[in-house]
């Protein structure tokens, strides 16, 4: 089953610049199925490629893309920046091998994977200025953050007056993580979910499960509406091709504002996060 790629909105980012809002994610896919999974994603009809330094899967992300029959400005390819190159030569020698590993000359978005405050001396705004320096560059396209709390993000704003383009942050039907969300929204940055559908828990969810089956939808499908309804980018990952399609099938309904506030109300707050707190995460990978 192939659908059309014309079928995924785009977002428009505070630089002017547009984003599909449905993506591919390729986190925890093994190297040696990356290839295959991202050219079946192509074809499903994903244009949205969502990698990271840390993955360890960049070199087959480039190698999907450039057998693909894909004109390059059709896709949006994302990286981001491993823990352990957050000083400013570190990230931008680490920049360079993404971009020879990738096989492209530019990369539409280039993120701080993790804020990091407990390493580095609390610094991430000289790795934050490293960021707007490749945006000047021209190599990265447009730039961002991961990971990030609202603390964060102002501390950044207020230290050189860049707005990330977007913050990809933990987001699903039982952790919102609304104060990022609200944080983002009030400088103007779109929020990216990761987990969108809480690594498959929301398929055990008897609310969620009994919207879908109303709808004559599956869980997951119903929780990715939801996000899409609010005006979130996400990337679900799968490698199986019928899930790929899945998930891409999303664009042909929606939910009412009941459904929407009572998926919403699934929300546990801190309980329902599933990884790290930005707070503490010091893993430099």
């Amino acid at each position: 089953m192939t659908v059309s790629s014309n079928s995924v909105p785009n977002v428009t980012l505070n630089d002017g610049r547009e984003i599909p809002q449905l993506g591919f994610g390729v986190f925890q896919v093994p190297p040696d199925q990356t290839q295959q999974t991202v050219e079946t994603a192509l074809e499903v009809g994903y244009r949205h490629i969502d990698t990271a330094q840390m993955y360890g899967n960049e070199a087959e992300v480039g190698a999907a893309v450039a057998a693909a029959d894909i004109p390059r400005d059709d896709l949006w390819i994302t990286t981001k920046l491993n823990n352990g190159f957050h000083r400013p030569d570190d990230a931008r020698r680490a920049f360079g091998e993404s971009l020879d590993r990738l096989g492209l000359d530019q990369v539409d978005l280039f993120l701080i994977h993790w804020p990091l405050p407990t390493r580095y001396d609390g610094d991430f705004v000289s790795t934050w200025e490293t960021l707007v320096e490749l945006r000047g560059d021209g190599r990265a396209r447009s730039i961002g953050v991961s990971n990030f709390e609202p603390e964060h993000l102002d501390r950044i704003v207020e230290a050189t007056g860049v707005v990330p383009a977007v913050n990809q942050i933990e987001v699903h039907p039982f952790f919102g993580n609304e104060a990022a969300r609200a944080a983002g929204a009030r400088h103007g940055t779109v929020t990216e979910a990761w987990a969108p559908i809480a690594k498959g828990r929301v398929n055990d969810d008897s609310t969620i499960a009994e919207i879908a089956a109303r709808l004559d939808r599956t869980p997951a499908q119903v929780a990715l509406r939801w996000q899409l309804q609010r005006g979130d980018i996400v990337f679900p990952k799968s490698m199986r091709r019928e899930r790929m399609a899945e998930n891409f099938a999303i664009f042909d309904f929606e939910l009412s504002d009941d459904d929407l506030a009572t998926i919403t109300g699934l929300d546990r707050g801190e309980d329902g996060r599933i990884g790290p707190h930005p707070n503490t995460m010091d893993w430099l990978g």
